[in-house]
């Protein structure tokens, strides 16, 4: 498993315990650890947009016709990943894993286009390498109470009865208990009194394709004295997250790279920004990526034993959207 020892961790723990605001991101396999001060944003070009925090003020004039369009990979290549997945779930090294793919897309906006225009919780467009525009948080601290939001679990918000449907379909609950289960084990590594105040909560996200619902659950507990005002050594603790990887974490990473035939770099990886007290921070999903001038959107889902290819490689391609309407 991932030692996690990158020294901008410690840097992380300094900053936070002189109560410096900062903004951090780290990749996928925590190999890269980024920090910024407010004014290293502004002099490294990276634009942040957080619910709690922005650094922008700028207004992009709305534009009407959005043209996205997708080249996924091909159904016989997908399946390769999926039948090694398949394989480590028969034989239990694995329980949820998360398999992900990247896919050519081109659209009528550039990044920054896309970062101003798109509606999110969560958007940070990083120079001109890679925007995203995500819904779920993954941990918020506020006064020593840390709190998580996993997010798992999808469906076409125009079929019929779908929250009903969601909620009550056996692959998508086991995968929702899974990460709860999860995400409670390891907020307990830095938290005491970790409980789950709210399961399966539906949300509504919009799409300029189709709109989705999304099921959340909120989970929450009491910093450990030694963890308080220690953003790096709760990042640590905590990280690759849960609900993108996997359970068990280590067996579960080994599938993934076995399995992806690509690189994630910042994709699943988290940031956050830290404002000298409190903490807000995202899972990095819903991503677009500049690579040799040609864009690539990454996505993917959680499968189980229960899933089946066809819907896996649909919930792959419905999650390439970009939430401007």
């Amino acid at each position: 498993m991932l030692k996690n020892n990158h020294p901008n961790f410690d840097k992380m723990d300094e900053l936070s315990q002189q109560k410096v605001p900062f903004f951090f991101m780290v990749d996928f396999v925590v190999e890269n650890v980024l920090i910024y001060t407010e004014n290293e944003l502004k002099e490294n070009s990276l634009l942040i947009d957080f619910q709690n925090y922005t650094n922008t003020n700028h207004q992009q004039e709305e534009k009407s016709n959005i043209q996205l369009k997708s080249f996924p990979e091909s159904k016989e290549d997908y399946q390769k990943g999926f039948d090694i997945v398949q394989q480590n779930l028969k034989l239990g090294n694995s329980y949820l894993t998360n398999y992900t793919c990247k896919t050519k897309i081109e659209i009528n906006l550039s990044l920054e286009e896309i970062f101003y225009l798109s509606k999110a919780k969560y958007k940070v467009l990083y120079k001109d390498e890679f925007v995203f525009f995500s819904p779920e948080t993954f941990v918020e601290i506020i006064d020593n109470q840390i709190f998580t939001h996993p997010m798992k679990g999808t469906i076409d918000a125009a079929k019929e009865n779908a929250i009903e449907v969601l909620k009550n379909d056996v692959k998508e609950k086991a995968e929702h208990y899974t990460v709860v289960d999860l995400l409670r084990n390891d907020l307990s590594m830095v938290a005491d009194e970790v409980k789950v105040n709210e399961f399966q909560r539906i949300d509504f996200l919009k799409t300029n394709k189709k709109n989705l619902y999304a099921m959340s659950s909120e989970i929450s507990g009491k910093l450990k004295p030694e963890f308080q005002n220690k953003i790096g050594s709760i990042m640590k603790s905590l990280l690759p997250a849960g609900s993108i990887l996997g359970a068990p974490k280590p067996k579960t990473l080994e599938i993934i790279l076995e399995a992806e035939k690509y690189d994630r770099g910042f994709y699943t990886g988290v940031c956050g920004w830290f404002d000298g007290k409190n903490l807000d921070s995202c899972v990095i999903i819903r991503f677009i990526e500049k690579e040799s001038g040609k864009l690539y959107f990454k996505s993917g889902g959680g499968i189980t034993h229960l899933s089946t290819f066809a819907d896996e490689y649909q919930e792959m391609k419905n999650k390439i959207y970009v939430p401007i309407h």
